[in-house]
This record gives C-alpha cells, sequence and structure tokens, in this order.
C-alpha cells in the first residue's frame, strides 16, 4: 500500500457531465480517477489512455532494473495486467502514477531474480548515428554501472523528473533516503551528469512503435481479451 498523499483527489462529476450538443472529452484529457473507474467496468478507451499516459515512465523505471529493453517491456506489461485486472486495491489517497511504478520496479525485480540477469545496462550492439546518440548511449551506460538503488533513483528523479515525495512513494522508501540515494548518484557520476540529462532527454526512451506494441500487448492481456482497434499514434 502506498504512504498517504498530502493531496485529496476529487472528480467533479458535472464538470465531466456532457451538455446537449457538446462532444464528450476524448479519453486522453480525463483525470485519473474518472479513467479509473471508467477502466474498472471495462472501457477499453480508458485503459488505453491510462497505459499510455505512464508507459514511458514505467518503461523507464523497468530499464533501471532490467538490462533488456524486451524483457523491461514484459515488466510493464505484467504490471499494468495486474493493475488492471484488481483495480480495487488501488486507493486514491496515493498517486495513480506512483501505484502503477510500485507495481513495476516489483516485477521488474522479480523478473530479474527470476531469470539471475546482470544488474547493469548493456551497450547496445548497434553503432551510434550521431553524436547526440553517441552522447546518450555512453551516458545510459555509465548510469547502469550505478549500484541499482541509486540507479532507480536517478532514472526517476532526473531522467524522468518526478518530485522527491512521488519517488519515495513509488519505491516504498522515506524520502530523505531517495535524497541520498539521489546525492550519492550524482557524486558517482559527476558533477555534469544532470547537464548531460539535459541535453539527452531521451535515455531509456519508449519508442513510439514499442509504444503501440505494448498497448496492444496489455489490451491483449487483460481476461475480457481486446475488442478495441488501437489508433496509428498516440493522443
Amino acid at each position: 500500500m502506498l504512504e498517504p498523499m498530502t493531496q485529496t483527489w476529487t472528480v467533479d462529476a458535472a464538470a465531466h457531465t456532457r451538455r446537449p450538443g457538446a462532444q464528450p472529452a476524448e479519453p486522453h484529457a480525463l483525470p485519473d480517477l474518472l479513467l479509473i473507474e471508467r477502466a474498472r467496468s471495462g472501457d477499453e478507451r480508458a485503459i488505453e489512455a491510462l497505459v499510455r499516459r505512464y508507459g514511458r515512465r514505467l518503461f523507464r523505471v523497468a530499464r533501471s532494473v532490467l538490462p533488456e529493453a524486451e524483457r523491461a517491456e514484459s515488466a510493464v506489461i505484467e504490471a499494468y495486467a495486474a493493475a488492471f485486472s484488481d483495480l480495487n486495491r488501488y486507493e486514491p489517497t496515493g498517486k495513480f502514477a506512483a501505484w502503477l511504478t510500485r507495481l513495476t520496479f516489483n516485477q521488474a525485480r522479480a523478473l530479474r531474480a527470476s531469470a539471475r540477469a546482470s544488474t547493469s545496462l548493456p551497450q547496445s550492439a548497434a553503432e551510434p548515428s550521431s553524436a547526440e546518440a553517441q552522447e546518450r548511449q555512453e551516458l545510459e551506460q555509465q548510469i547502469g554501472l550505478l549500484p541499482e538503488v541509486f540507479r532507480t533513483v536517478f532514472v526517476l528523479r532526473v531522467v524522468e523528473g518526478i518530485s522527491g515525495i512521488e519517488t519515495a512513494a513509488s519505491l516504498g522508501l522515506h524520502e530523505t533516503t531517495v535524497r541520498t540515494r539521489l546525492y550519492r548518484a550524482h557524486r558517482r557520476l559527476g558533477p555534469e551528469a544532470g547537464r548531460r540529462v539535459r541535453i539527452a532527454p531521451t535515455l531509456f526512451e519508449l519508442t513510439a512503435p514499442r509504444l503501440e506494441h505494448l498497448v496492444t500487448r496489455v489490451l491483449a492481456a487483460l481476461p475480457h481479451g481486446s475488442m478495441l482497434t488501437i489508433s496509428a499514434s498516440p493522443p
């Protein structure tokens, strides 16, 4: 169970009531709690919107644990499947994104333990095609050499850019522990790490084709199957 957050989550039903002649809001424009309620009733468009909304973050936290992108994708799919198979486990006192991130982090660690995978992120076999790609690859390798306890915090705080409070909730840590681990990660990576991340924003990126593949696999993994036609591009 996630630690309670200070923010109170409410859904104003009147704000989402369709007025005569008004166009219904697209799922990707709706808040989490409304999408969750629709997902509970089996609305696959709501599920797809949530998968797209948090796919990149979940993929990045999985990549901070698992070396291979394919295994990281599998961890994300398993986490989404677990979440949508029983949304009653989620308590609105905490952020939905943090709950999903915790599920993904735990699933990635379970996959790593079952396969006895290496905790470092290996160099890609493909040669970088540009200076930017080479910089990104080198930085990913350096981050991959961090101990996992530092690496995951660094990925969430610096690469993904979420707050210390949400990172703590996502990993089941105290906020002070997050600050300490982030400080030690910076010490190991050097003073230029933050600047290098800013100029290489696609670190451990979830590519558009992989996102489409992930959405399709998540919907297919649901107990009721998928009757939804996936859109050609993310909203």
